[in-house]
């Protein structure tokens, strides 16, 4: 009769498996209170898109679980007496991972009078609350999810409105400026550009991010008039953090694909203790999609690279949280020259080239709270970023000339500190300073016409030494009302290299006028340093002088009006006019040339703070949040931009597209006898103005046998405008503890050609202008357990 019993039970169990669906892993979480960052107990957690009516309370810490749930995504719902609620959207609940969200609740001022309040989105809303124009929070999931994004955040951005990106680099041009004047921060850090192979493309960019998104946290994307707690940044700054490792169970993840290996891990240090740690490694090479792919690569096949991050998070109910935290990146490429001189056209042809790459970054974060509304968040860190790039030039008889030997390392320490203090419910203050040491060791040679010629190398750039770095800030945001909030604040740098130091007022309102509707107007003066290596040229007229040593900083006034339209729960509109005035532009006495143009990863120019800029535009966002199974993203962005070099002229930078337009979404089913595995497609298509290029005079370029620009008309042409798709698909299976993944993500699967170069053909006796077509595909296959 007992093994009768267990039997039925048996059955009993399995058949409410079939017909429930398997239950995936936790979803937890923690709540905070906007402005103090304090914990808050006894918030009511539910769940608004289930037919599961489960709803929890925040324990005295603010920590919440959901245990229970079916395999999805959710919509979540934190509500709490005197606060307006939040909702956190699309958290996915698999078999495989806990879920972790922080939400943070901001104070309702008028307590004691019974108002009707919108709860605000979390997408709608940037990690940092104090950004209340041209900032958008940044999820994980749609670096992975998004069509083009290539698990890189990235590639992500070029999505959003008035950012414009390519396939060849993940370089990021905001509102027309140059990918170096966006500022790279990691834990609340400044750090080198965290891309494989940075700057080889082009100033700025890499080829693909160097944090896999099995690291990152939500993060922040800010595009302009950001507040006083950034600096060092014309354009704009993406605000990175990595995530915490889960401290309930172990959880691991490996990855194997075309494009190479990844492994990661998480969990706590011992069980039902509070420290936990997450690691991630990743070897990749893309020989192996080459010889898949064919040549859809280029020459990209033959980069090899690696990367290792890691968080580890020591919470502490006495001494704050500690956590300590780094990436290191290796990077190496060598492109060879055509064995078979018959076929030399081009320079490119018979020059070879070894690039060595290194980046790190690591530190110390210190976050102590005092009391409830008083908290002093510090960080203590060191990068370092090494490049080495040699290349040769052979004859017919393949004898080589060196014709680049080009040798830096920087390393930089840095102490940032602030302290957030929540006065009361209208106001707070953030106050803090920044200190780095930077440290440079140059010595930069290259030949005269590089890379077209056999002349000897002559060195520009030979120092070694360190300078020093200073900022502070303060920023007060005060509440008007529950719909006025106003940021003022102030932000000033020192450079003690040259002396030069600069004060930036800052200053932002939103007025919430409707439930759905809301209006933001900002302003920021900004400024940025120059790269180390620019401020040591020296050139053959001057001899050992240092012609850069005194550049000043260059500077930017950047206003912004941004209204925000919630069409329903799941739709919103947003359209942002803004301008940017740039002033002490470094630029080239008596030419066209500007920093602004800078393309070329070195600089051998004399340049003066003489140079202006002038970008303008409006960005307009529809875009649908993922529910019932799809979501869509439109963005379109109509925009001038133009500067002036030194010889006074005003012309269009080399980045003044006109236009870009992305349309972006995908949809996802549930698939299976029991619907556990998901199956999703998601598709993007982007239109764009074409590159710029300055004509070829072609007169002497003749003369020269090299391809020679009438620089006087920089910039005039441009290529007609290019139409990139990409595609992303992915098929889940989901078990007990367990999920397998199998994608497939494709970058410009239309083919389309980039502008590289113009080159001078040696057998046509002619200019041609270079592009490529670089389609990156990846076949991967991943498994988390």
């Amino acid at each position: 009769m007992k093994s009768r019993k267990i039997f039925i039970l048996s059955i009993m169990i399995i058949v409410s498996v079939t017909l429930f669906g398997q239950t995936g892993k936790a979803l937890r979480g923690v709540v905070v209170d906007m402005a103090s960052g304090e914990s808050l107990p006894s918030v009511t957690i539910t769940l608004l898109n289930s037919a599961q009516s489960q709803g929890v309370i925040s324990d005295e810490n603010g920590n919440f679980a959901i245990e229970g749930l079916k395999i999805g995504r959710y919509d979540v719902q934190a509500s709490y007496i005197g606060y307006e609620p939040m909702i956190f959207r699309e958290v996915v609940v698999s078999t495989s991972k806990e879920a972790f969200i922080t939400i943070s609740l901001r104070e309702n001022i008028n307590k004691l009078q019974e108002v009707v309040v919108t709860p605000q989105v979390n997408k709608q809303e940037p990690f940092n609350n104090i950004a209340l124009a041209s900032a958008r929070m940044l999820s994980v999931d749609e670096a992975s999810r998004y069509a083009g994004g290539y698990d890189d955040p990235a590639r992500l951005v070029s999505a959003f409105a008035g950012v414009a990106g390519n396939v060849s680099s993940n370089a990021i041009s905001i509102r027309g400026n140059s990918p170096q004047f966006l500022q790279w921060r990691l834990e609340g850090v400044e750090i080198p550009n965290p891309t494989h192979f940075p700057d080889i493309t082009g100033v700025g960019g890499g080829i693909l991010t160097a944090l896999s998104s099995q690291m990152l946290a939500n993060s922040d994307f800010l595009t302009g008039a950001f507040p006083a707690q950034y600096n060092n940044a014309l354009s704009g700054v993406f605000d990175m953090n990595l995530r915490n490792g889960n401290r309930w169970s172990h959880e691991h993840t490996a990855q194997i694909g075309t494009m190479g290996l990844e492994f990661s891990s998480e969990g706590p240090f011992k069980k039902g203790g509070q420290a936990s740690y997450l690691f991630n490694y990743r070897y990749a090479t893309m020989a192996l999609a080459g010889d898949i792919f064919g040549d859809m690569l280029g020459d990209a096949a033959g980069m090899r690279y690696q990367d290792l991050s890691f968080k580890l998070n020591f919470p502490s109910k006495k001494a704050g949280t500690l956590s300590v935290w780094g990436i290191g990146v290796i990077d190496r490429f060598k492109n060879k020259e055509e064995e078979d001189i018959s076929k030399w056209e081009t320079a490119d042809d018979n020059t070879s080239a070894t690039f060595k790459q290194t980046m790190g970054a690591g530190g110390i974060g210190h976050k102590y709270f005092f009391n409830n509304d008083t908290y002093i968040k510090s960080a203590l860190a060191v990068t370092y970023s090494e490049n080495g790039i040699f290349a040769d030039s052979y004859d017919t008889n393949k004898v080589p000339t060196k014709i680049a030997d080009m040798q830096g390392s920087n390393w930089n320490v840095s102490f940032n500190s602030y302290v957030n203090k929540k006065f009361s419910a209208r106001h707070s203050n953030r106050t803090g300073i920044n200190i780095s040491n930077l440290h440079y060791d140059m010595d930069y040679s290259i030949s005269p016409s590089f890379p077209t010629t056999n002349q000897p190398i002559e060195n520009f750039a030979k120092d070694n030494g360190s300078t020093y770095l200073a900022s502070a800030f303060t920023n007060s945001t005060f509440r008007l009302s529950n719909n006025v909030t106003t940021n003022i604040g102030v932000s000033g740098q020192y450079f003690f290299l040259n002396k030069n130091w600069t004060i930036e007022p800052r200053a932002s309102i939103q007025w919430q006028m409707l439930p759905k509707h809301s209006l933001a107007l900002a302003y920021g003066k900004h400024s940025r340093h120059e790269k180390l290596d620019y401020y040591f040229v020296t050139t053959p007229q001057t001899g050992d002088k240092l012609v850069n040593k005194k550049l000043d900083f260059a500077k930017a006034h950047h206003i912004v009006l941004s209204y925000d339209w919630s069409v329903s729960d799941n739709v919103h509109i947003k359209v942002e006019p803004y301008f940017q005035y740039l002033y002490d532009v470094p630029v080239e006495d008596g030419t066209s040339y500007s920093i602004i143009n800078q393309k070329d990863w070195y600089l051998n120019k004399a340049l003066v703070n003489e140079g202006k800029g002038r970008n303008y535009g409006v960005e307009v966002t529809l875009e649908r949040y993922l529910a019932d199974g799809y979501y869509y993203l439109l963005t379109g962005s109509v925009f001038d931009s133009r500067y002036k070099g030194g010889d006074g002229v005003w012309r269009d930078t080399r980045l003044n597209r006109g236009f870009m337009f992305n349309a972006l979404g995908g949809k996802e089913w549930k698939v299976g006898r029991r619907k556990l595995n998901t199956l999703g497609v998601n598709l993007r298509f982007s239109y764009q103005g074409g590159d710029r290029y300055s004509p070829i005079d072609e007169a002497a370029s003749q003369i020269e046998q090299d391809a020679v620009f009438d620089t006087s008309r920089a910039y005039e042409k441009q290529l007609n405008p290019a139409f990139i798709s990409s595609v992303t698909t992915n098929y889940r299976i989901n078990k007990k503890n367990l999920s397998h993944e199998f994608a497939f993500k494709l970058i410009n699967a239309t083919g389309h050609k980039e502008y590289e170069d113009h080159l001078y053909n040696y057998k046509k006796q002619e200019v041609e202008m270079l592009k490529s077509s670089v389609v990156m595909p990846n076949i991967s296959y991943k498994v988390e357990f």
